[in-house]
């Protein structure tokens, strides 16, 4: 008893830029995650270090997250603006 998709959904002319800016922002992250970890494999003292009231290890944790954050808002206006830019659609509905 299926009734149909609610909405019409017609073909995303922007879904190859959405994926590339993707994978580029993935990788983007994928080092800085890899620094973390490669800090901690080299020289795990340096992440005891102090910074302020706690230490290096916990301030680069919650950077990671602050930065996955703004990434995702980043990728979501760029998507949000190439979307308007290129799936432009007329008044009837049609492409």
């Amino acid at each position: 008893m299926g009734h149909g998709p609610s909405t019409k959904w017609n073909e995303d002319k922007s879904s190859d830029y959405k994926a590339r800016l993707g994978i580029w922002m993935f990788f983007g992250y994928v080092i800085v995650y890899g620094g973390f970890m490669l800090i901690n494999v080299i020289d795990p003292k340096i992440m005891g270090l102090d910074f302020g009231t706690v230490n290096i290890a916990v301030v680069y944790g919650f950077g990671l997250i602050v930065l996955a954050l703004i990434l995702a808002i980043i990728y979501n206006t760029l998507c949000t603006r190439a979307e308007k830019r290129m799936n432009i659609v007329s008044k009837d509905g049609d492409e």
